[in-house]
């Protein structure tokens, strides 16, 4: 049985789409499923990233797919793969729209997804004032007033990054702190205030931040909030086939992008707590080059 692609790449953000030029450039038949929701899609400027530094994530992944497509051997659907299996050595994908595909590697791309508290305001912001990553967005919010939405060990450690960028820094832990005497002392040893009021909601416009409300009518003006929220896979299709997940929610990978089902690859934000631009494009880019070298060695 031949199948209809060499690599099926579910998942076309930067990821997905190093992947498919890298796979692309070694005369692999490819096709590359997306839906166009990528986790940034709010982000008003991607930064950190050298020659497109200050570029909108959009424009980035538009000019990427540009590139790619320049490559005949790579195609493109926009849609949803909802049903993943394995056949007689190949991978059978199926669509949201009744079609299906068969490939010989399969690559998930396909990020994660930010579950957020029903607090009104935060995920409006999410991307443009509420950040998760100051090499991302710190720069930018330098020495303004700025929170971080944590507790316990994950809100202390937040506020000692956090606090290289900016003085005026107040730790929001929504409830009890849940931090020990010694981080306490740690953190006002620092200025860093500590607030343990619930947090009612976000007030901000279009995005921007102005101030937090809490429960008790109190408020604090900021520029910015720092957030770790909890995720889940945006796609499930990789544990329908039997991939391992990481103790912490990740797609499990070796050094090659491979999952713990053969043949099967997965890169970027599903894999790895380090979310950026660079890094999901490079792992993509080992991805295709990978899965490339595993169907050389099958096939010499």
């Amino acid at each position: 049985m031949k199948a209809d692609f060499d690599v099926i790449i579910i998942g076309g953000s930067y990821a997905g789409l190093s992947a498919a030029m890298a796979l692309g450039r070694a005369l692999r038949n490819v096709l590359v499923i997306d839906a166009g929701q990528p986790c940034n899609r709010q982000t008003p400027h991607a930064h950190n990233f050298i020659t497109n530094d200050g570029e909108t994530p959009a424009t980035i992944s538009a000019k990427a797919r540009k590139q790619v497509m320049q490559y005949p051997n790579v195609h493109f659907y926009n849609g949803t793969a909802t049903a993943a299996r394995e056949n007689d050595g190949l991978f059978v994908i199926e669509t949201d729209k009744g079609e299906s595909n068969t490939s010989r590697k399969l690559l998930f791309a396909t990020g994660i997804v930010d579950v957020m508290p029903a607090i009104p305001g935060i995920e409006q912001s999410w991307g443009i004032s509420v950040l998760h990553c100051p090499y991302c967005h710190g720069y930018e919010v330098r020495n303004q007033p700025t929170a971080i939405f944590a507790s316990g060990e994950v809100g202390f450690e937040f506020a000692k990054i956090i606090n290289n960028w900016t003085k005026e820094l107040t730790l929001l832990t929504n409830g009890p702190s849940q931090l020990t005497s010694e981080q306490i002392t740690a953190l006002a040893g620092h200025n860093i205030s500590v607030n343990e009021t619930p947090v009612t909601k976000v007030n901000h416009q279009d995005g921007y931040i102005s101030n937090v409300a809490f429960a008790d009518g109190s408020g604090l003006a900021i520029n910015a909030m720092y957030a770790k929220f909890p995720f889940r896979q945006t796609c499930e299709l990789p544990q329908s086939l039997g991939c391992a997940l990481t103790e912490h929610g990740f797609i499990k990978i070796d050094e090659m992008q491979a999952t713990t089902v053969n043949g099967v690859f997965a890169a970027g934000d599903n894999t790895t707590m380090f979310r950026s631009l660079s890094i999901a494009i490079a792992a993509g880019n080992r991805a295709g080059a990978m899965i490339n070298h595993q169907m050389i060695n099958e096939d010499f």
